[in-house]
């Protein structure tokens, strides 16, 4: 890999605290190409990571059956960190097991596993595999910008497809365009999921709160490239941002520009907000919006889902947009991956009963929101496990034995 002006220290001693300790670090890299990205070149002991708490069941190959029918426990994250900076990255925390921080150290210094391909091929060929599907795109976006330069995602391709071992992949990287051919060729072999995640369709506010994203213009375009090779593409509108991105003139803009792509669904979500998270979107938010402060400490106050009577809320205001635009809802739930379930649309003793309408205050307006919070407060939902969030994706997880889903 050449890489001009390149600033190399291949010294194990030069590592940070936490990437000593994996005593696996090849070398430190610096480039003007990446200003202020330091990436520490790793080679990884495995490439699969297994999901906790996950039983995943083989995809008959010959039948195509679509992996979410499946549970999934297996995960590939060619790199940790992201290019990305999404402020509400509910993935931060897992910087902290390497003793760096959830905040500009998960943006800026970032673990490439530089042999995953190879490592990832000893482990499929084992007699033992059985061909249980695998989610990227879990804890690491692996199109952020420097796949570019590692290009570890072809041969993770080419190694699953041979293997005919079912895969999904969830980015908000245009660079999926380059590896559509190979995907279309892996298709040919086993089950291939694609989704692209889009949440935000303000350029200005996209630019603040994803500063190291393509423009939701870019992406789907790549979403139309997908589907015009012949492969679906759902996108992902998550997450749905409390006040600022809930309003049904944002909604219905979003929902539109999707049909227009034509992707093959949507699954949306409201923000989820944990510990390690919260406090570095706290500080973008501080930043950006401090009038929204107030409400969104109180929001959260109860735990880290937005509480439940608003996501029936926000369920109630989407729904008829995505029947006036006829889209297709994705068939999992985007914390668990596992079937979506009608528990929280129907009023139960720990789900109050509500009659909220499109008709209904604004999200915008503070009253009406702090007041759904008081209303119904967090401990009313099932909660999931830090293994089983930060499994999440999307695609991500797909669990037969998963805990009661949240759908909002």
């Amino acid at each position: 890999m050449r890489w001009n002006q390149q600033d190399i220290n291949g010294e194990q001693t030069d590592a940070l605290p936490g990437l000593a300790k994996l005593n696996n670090l090849v070398r430190t890299v610096r480039t003007p190409e990446f200003a202020g990205m330091t990436f520490y070149e790793v080679l990884a002991k495995s490439a699969l990571n297994k999901v906790p708490g996950r039983v995943p069941s083989a995809v008959p190959n010959t039948t195509r059956t679509p992996i979410a029918s499946a549970a999934f426990g297996w995960t590939i994250n060619p790199m940790r960190g992201c290019q990305h900076a999404c402020a509400y990255c509910f993935a931060r925390p897992t910087h902290g097991y390497l003793d760096l921080d959830a905040g500009k150290d998960f943006d800026t210094q970032i673990i490439v596993k530089v042999n995953v391909a190879e490592v990832l091929a000893r482990e499929l060929a084992k007699p033992s595999w059985a061909r249980q599907p695998v989610a990227m795109g879990t804890n690491t976006d692996p199109y952020q910008r420097a796949e570019g330069r590692y290009q570890l995602m072809p041969g993770i391709i080419a190694v699953l497809a041979e293997s005919r071992t079912p895969f999904s992949i969830l980015t908000k990287g245009t660079l999926l365009r380059r590896d559509i051919p190979l995907l279309v060729e892996a298709s040919r072999e086993t089950n291939v999921e694609l989704a692209m995640s889009i949440a935000i369709y303000d350029d200005d506010l996209q630019q603040s709160v994803e500063p190291g994203t393509p423009t939701a213009k870019a992406r789907l375009a790549t979403v139309t490239a997908v589907r015009e090779a012949g492969m679906n593409c759902s996108v992902f509108l998550m997450p749905i941002l409390p006040f600022l991105t809930d309003t049904t003139e944002h909604l219905d803009n979003a929902l539109q520009q999707i049909k227009a792509s034509g992707a093959s669904s949507v699954l949306y979500s409201s923000m989820y907000l944990k510990p390690g998270t919260k406090e570095w979107f706290m500080l973008w938010l501080e930043r950006e919006h401090p009038e929204l402060v107030t409400k969104y400490l109180e929001f959260y106050s109860g735990g880290p889902y937005a509480p439940v009577a608003y996501r029936k809320w926000l369920a109630d205001r989407i729904k008829p947009l995505m029947r006036k635009h006829r889209l297709e809802r994705g068939r999992e739930d985007p914390i668990t991956g596992g079937p979506l379930t009608p528990s929280l649309l129907s009023s139960s003793p720990s789900s109050p009963s509500l009659s909220l309408s499109l008709s209904s205050p604004s999200p915008s307006s503070p009253s009406s929101l702090l007041a759904l919070a008081r209303a119904s407060p967090e401990t009313a939902g099932r909660s999931f496990s830090d293994e089983e969030l930060l499994a999440r994706e999307s695609f991500d997880n797909r669990a037969a034995t998963a805990p009661q889903p949240m759908l909002f």
